[in-house]
């Protein structure tokens, strides 16, 4: 995959390490510039640490988990480090793309599209799981690829479970999500967007980017952890179905030390909620990397 050279934008020390945001034009995105934030923890200057990969959800970018999550400081002390991609390509300029929050621009919902219309530019899957470590390995940066590890929030939820459970590498060692889109095919959301950037639609997310459907078939062990509010309006309203997932995993044969998913009493969809657990899902994903 032929990428543009990686330009480094602004770094900020934090926590002993480092937060970095770059640019580079994405192949995968159809020659558009792509841009990220990572955090290296300050033993990176000694040798090669392990990566943790944070996907945001709908609306938000690069910016927005290095911020707002709480991710870093757990992070560091652990020796960790997290990539924090954007949520879609941004400016390919087709017709519709920023007509609806939901869809399009900041609406990438971490597939390969297959429609003719999106399908040049719309392909965060490629972007996250081979475009994005082609890059860093590149650039030298003193990250362990053969220990991943994936997160994420409502539609980056969706992403972190999906890519998770397709890998057939085993890319990642571990995934967690915070307010999942956990069955997209039966929720609005995720109607809307396979209907958009898929030739076949729902039928067609099925075998690749359903969380739900994808743990049902899945018979090798897994290391899965999922919180979610009971006080979010899109659990309320049917958007994210975490019962159906943890049902599924359940009739699967995945026992609660492989698929763990916590109801938290009260808590809505924000990065309140993400910040408050987001240490524990630091420490979930060390216990693999760092095995």
């Amino acid at each position: 995959m032929s990428t543009g050279p990686l330009e480094k934008l602004s770094s900020n020390k934090t926590f002993g390490g480092e937060l970095t945001k770059y640019k580079f034009k994405s192949a995968a995105l159809g020659g558009l510039i792509a841009k990220f934030n990572l955090f290296l923890p300050a033993n990176a200057a000694t040798g090669k640490v392990p990566l943790l990969v944070y996907l945001a959800g709908l609306e938000c970018n690069e910016d927005t988990g290095a911020q707002k999550g709480g991710f870093i400081g757990p992070a560091a002390k652990e020796g960790i480090a997290i990539l924090f991609p954007d949520t879609s390509p941004r400016g390919a300029g087709i017709p519709g793309e920023d007509d609806d929050w939901d869809f399009g621009t900041g609406a990438g919902f971490y597939l390969n599209a297959t429609n003719p219309k999106f399908a040049h530019h719309y392909n965060m899957h490629t972007h996250v799981t081979l475009e994005l470590p082609e890059v860093i390995q590149d650039a030298g940066l003193p990250i362990d690829l053969k220990r991943q590890s994936i997160f994420g929030h409502s539609m980056g939820g969706h992403g972190s479970l999906t890519l998770y459970l397709s890998s057939p590498s085993k890319q990642y060692r571990s995934a967690s999500a915070f307010a999942p889109i956990s069955n997209p095919i039966n929720a609005p959301w995720g109607k809307k967007a396979f209907s958009g950037y898929l030739q076949q639609g729902v039928e067609e997310a099925k075998q690749k980017y359903d969380a739900t459907e994808l743990i049902s078939k899945h018979k090798d062990p897994v290391h899965i952890l999922v919180d979610y509010g009971t006080g979010d309006k899109f659990y309320q309203t049917g958007q994210l179905l975490p019962e159906i997932f943890l049902k599924a995993a359940r009739e699967a044969g995945h026992d609660e030390v492989q698929v763990r998913v916590r109801e938290q009493e009260g808590y809505d969809h924000s990065y309140y909620f993400i910040s408050t657990f987001g240490e524990d899902h630091v420490h979930f994903h060390a216990n693999f990397l760092k095995a």
